[in-house]
């Protein structure tokens, strides 16, 4: 279903009006900055009823079928409710593991029970969930993941720990690799992948305290859980596949997500504006013409990501090398975020060892938090080394070694 260019005008004016009514107000607490950042209950059921509005509104999962809670419509609308949501800076969705991974993930290898009984809950915010990824000891070598999951009988037995499970403590379900079978002449040969509920027994979620004082990242104790094998999605060996084509999706590298914005990201007007009142040697710093010739090399940063984010979308310009643009945009957008922050830090002096809670913290000291966060990003999905080989082997086709 095509739409006219008018019809996409109407509705992004319908959009922006009621984003613009519709934004909360300020709750009177600190709001995370991502959903890596929930910590408690307060800030998680603000997030969660906020989505469940937005879903409500018809503005959630707009392009994923009906029959499984969608709207059947086309993808381009989503995409301008998602543009629309971030230049308002409304509250980011907190289920985003649901909408981004989980669920694309279920849409297009799960079975139609899975289907049906995962996908609405998904879209409502009813049924938050987290990622059973990395581990204490294998963090970044995802294929040795050593969680076991031994059969018994029409179930499986898992004995272990993961760890960075975001939103952990509020999940109901978790997208867990483990390993089914040990001693393969291939470690890839024995992972297995499974949705499992969360509130069984023999699970435990532990909080971790961050730099930034915050708990969104938690530790999550196996100890003789027991699932059932219909948790299976894909056959069980096969579950390195699987996990290949999360990733693709919690990369950006495959479309199909659900919609919405996964954090509250700064931009490089904000950078401006702070170069317009710190100061350097009594005057602006903004008039210093080397904090001026940063400023302009971010903008340019800025742009680049917009217009590749937009030329992705036009086969005819990325016959080349097709998956470029999207493999490389978790990398170059986490770490300019990363960057950005920082220079902001160095425009305040001294005032950037001031933290939220210091009186005379710039800006109650949102830069500081954004600056220590941003590192999430750079290391969740795939840590930027990680990614610069990835982009190398897959994209560039260079050797390994």
């Amino acid at each position: 279903m095509s739409l006219t260019k008018q019809e996409l005008d109407e509705f992004r004016e319908e959009v922006r009006a009621w984003f613009e009514e519709n934004k909360p107000a300020d709750p009177g607490f600190l709001l995370p900055l991502s959903f890596m950042e929930v910590g408690t209950d307060e800030q998680f059921y603000f997030l969660r009823d906020w989505q469940r509005k937005v879903y409500e509104a018809g503005y959630l999962g707009m392009a994923w079928p009906k029959e499984y809670g969608g709207h059947g419509k086309p993808q381009a609308l989503q995409d301008i409710v998602t543009r629309e949501m971030i230049r308002q800076k409304v509250p980011f969705m907190t289920n985003t593991i649901g909408l981004n991974w989980a669920g694309p993930l279920i849409l297009n290898m799960g079975s139609e029970e899975q289907k049906k009984a995962y996908i609405p809950g998904i879209l409502s915010a009813e049924d938050i969930w987290c990622q059973g990824f990395s581990e204490p000891d294998h963090g970044s070598d995802l294929g040795n993941a050593q969680l076991k999951a031994t059969r018994d009988g029409n179930e499986f037995v898992l004995n272990g720990s993961k760890i960075w499970t975001s939103l952990g403590r509020h999940a109901k379900y978790m997208i867990l690799l483990a390993r089914t079978k040990q001693n393969t002449n291939n470690k890839y040969e024995g992972l297995s992948f499974f949705l499992i509920p969360m509130r069984i027994p023999g699970i435990e979620v532990v909080p971790i305290r961050k730099l930034t004082g915050e708990y969104g990242f938690n530790q999550t104790f196996f100890t003789d859980a027991r699932i059932s094998e219909s948790c299976l999605i894909g056959k069980e060996g096969e579950g390195w596949q699987v996990a290949m084509a999360t990733l693709a999706f919690e990369r950006g590298a495959v479309g199909g997500q659900a919609g919405g914005h996964a954090m509250m990201s700064r931009e490089v007007a904000e950078v401006v504006a702070l170069a317009r009142t710190a100061q350097r040697g009594g005057r602006p710093a903004i008039e210093d013409p080397t904090i001026r010739d940063r400023l302009v090399q971010f903008v340019m940063e800025e742009r680049s990501m917009m217009l590749n984010s937009a030329r992705s979308r036009i086969k005819a310009l990325n016959v080349d090398r097709p998956f470029s643009i999207p493999m490389s945009s978790k990398l170059v957008g986490s770490e300019y975020q990363r960057r950005m922050n920082q220079f902001a830090l160095s425009l305040q002096g001294a005032n950037a060892a001031y933290y939220v809670g210091d009186d005379l913290a710039y800006e109650r000291g949102q830069w500081q938090r954004s600056y220590f966060n941003a590192f999430s990003a750079t290391i969740g999905g795939g840590t930027s080394e990680i990614q610069h080989n990835i982009i190398g082997e897959r994209v560039l086709g260079l050797p390994k070694s």
